[in-house]
């Protein structure tokens, strides 16, 4: 049998769904040109840390109200029914990894999203759940009494 034959992998659905290959053990030859494609533990880390912040449905929030349009403070809270407190705390991990930065008018701050990387990052992710068949709807307005 010839190396590219023992290597040929037909996927087979487990009752569970998901698929596994039919011939046992990983090809060496993709298994080296994979490893060389990988990036660094610390790469890695760091990516983790992108999608770990933007997994906290407030922080999504936050990003997904800058996409419309720059905010300060005191709006994103009355916006996501947050207290300020709790607004600057998120702002504060969001400005940390680059996805949002400031800008300052008089004495107001005004936050915005850093770059059209993460523009096109939140864009990408609400295309995919439209894709995958989740359904984005906007929720109920929610109103908070702003003194």
């Amino acid at each position: 049998m010839a190396d590219d034959q023992l290597f040929e992998r037909r996927m087979e659905p487990e009752t569970d769904g998901n698929e596994v290959c039919e011939v046992p053990g990983a090809d060496p030859e993709r298994v080296s040109r994979g490893r060389k494609l990988l990036l660094s533990e610390d790469s890695y880390a760091q990516l983790a840390e992108v999608f770990r912040s933007l997994a906290d449905p407030s922080r999504a929030k936050i990003v997904y109200s800058l996409l419309q349009q720059e905010l300060c403070t005191c709006d994103l809270a009355a916006i996501t029914c947050l207290s300020e407190p709790a607004v600057s705390q998120h702002l504060r991990v969001l400005r940390s990894l680059r996805l949002v930065r400031t800008r300052r008018q008089g004495k107001r701050v005004f936050y915005l999203l850093d770059d059209a990387h993460v523009r096109s990052l939140l864009a990408m992710a609400l295309d995919h759940i439209g894709h995958a068949g989740w359904r984005l709807e906007r929720g109920p307005a929610t109103e908070r009494a702003i003194s």
